[in-house]
């Protein structure tokens, strides 16, 4: 499956999906116009890279300054599919960065890894890696 790679504009996040490396990221904000158009394309790509993917280790870092109530739906339906591959073998480790200055993003993550135990989530201060 061929990588997807989506530049980031003042809207909408940097998408850098490295699927053979089982490597998956988002970076900046996310605010666009109409978030189900963005990520649908985002989410039909990561949907079909689990269905072939076997068991595997994949890496996810999700570095968001900022995100609307449209793409926090867009962001669930995304771990969402991750949290089926992880309990379906998946090894998925989770990366959430945040501003040390912003508790609303760092609550946020920390409510996924309760709602979606299978997923090893590590919660970070942006900058940490």
């Amino acid at each position: 499956m061929d990588n997807l790679y989506i530049a980031p504009t003042p809207t909408s996040p940097e998408v850098d999906f490295r699927f053979d490396g089982h490597s998956l990221a988002l970076r900046g904000e996310s605010y666009p116009e109409n978030a189900a158009a963005f990520y649908g394309d985002v989410l039909a790509r990561l949907r079909a890279y689990l269905a072939e993917a076997a068991p595997a280790r994949i890496e996810v870092h999700i570095a968001l300054a900022y995100f609307n109530s449209s793409s926090t739906k867009m962001l669930f339906n995304l771990i969402e599919a991750l949290h089926g591959a992880a309990e379906t073998g998946s090894e998925v480790q989770l990366s959430w960065y945040y501003d040390e200055e912003d508790d609303t993003i760092l609550e946020f993550g920390q409510e996924l890894a309760d709602d979606f135990p299978a997923i090893a989530f590590r919660c970070l201060p942006v900058g940490a890696r």
